[in-house]
């Protein structure tokens, strides 16, 4: 029997993006050097699909309730100019050009912790590690694909697959 937060979730509970973020917690040096150009991403709840959108609160709002951690959107949708640009900057980024990633069709998100007012991002702080092992198992657990189990390991990465889009077939 399913956990009765999935069941909910799957019945459309109402849930809400959680407030945005001032601009300048984007710009600290940690931030720049992992995730370049952010501040040019899209963080608009608004263009991401609708399912996707509840799935991804719910693991939010899950991670703060069991868990306390607090999530912030890096980026959702992401424009074709955008990816090819990101995708020349080099693969420690993005190894996919123009519509070749989820973002493109509304159906993926990078997202990382917020402690202390701060963003952090960093795979090298134990206490961001075990929280991207705790999302992960929740994204898994309502169908999300999570980028840490990828070879080229994205930790803040979910994305919801469908058949037809990038060209693939779901199983």
């Amino acid at each position: 029997m399913p956990d009765r937060q999935i069941a909910a979730l799957l019945q459309g509970e109402q849930l809400v993006p959680p407030p945005p973020l001032p601009p300048e917690v984007f710009t600290t040096r940690e931030v720049e050097q992992v995730r370049p150009d952010v501040m040019d991403a899209s963080r608009n709840w608004g263009q991401l699909d609708e399912d996707f959108t509840r799935r991804l609160l719910f693991v939010i709002q899950a991670m703060r309730d069991r868990y306390g951690y607090e999530i912030a959107l890096l980026e959702g949708y992401r424009s074709p100019e955008r990816q090819t640009r990101l995708a020349a900057m080099g693969t420690r980024l993005t190894q996919a050009g123009a519509y070749m990633s989820y973002h493109q069709y509304g159906l993926a998100a990078d997202c990382a912790f917020v402690r202390d007012g701060k963003l952090i991002i960093s795979e090298s702080d134990p206490w961001a590690m075990r929280g991207y092992e705790l999302y992960g198992e929740l994204a898994e657990s309502i169908g999300l694909t999570w980028g840490g189990r990828w070879r080229m390991r994205d930790f803040g990465h979910v994305e919801l697959r469908r058949d037809g889009v990038l060209g693939n077939s779901v199983s």
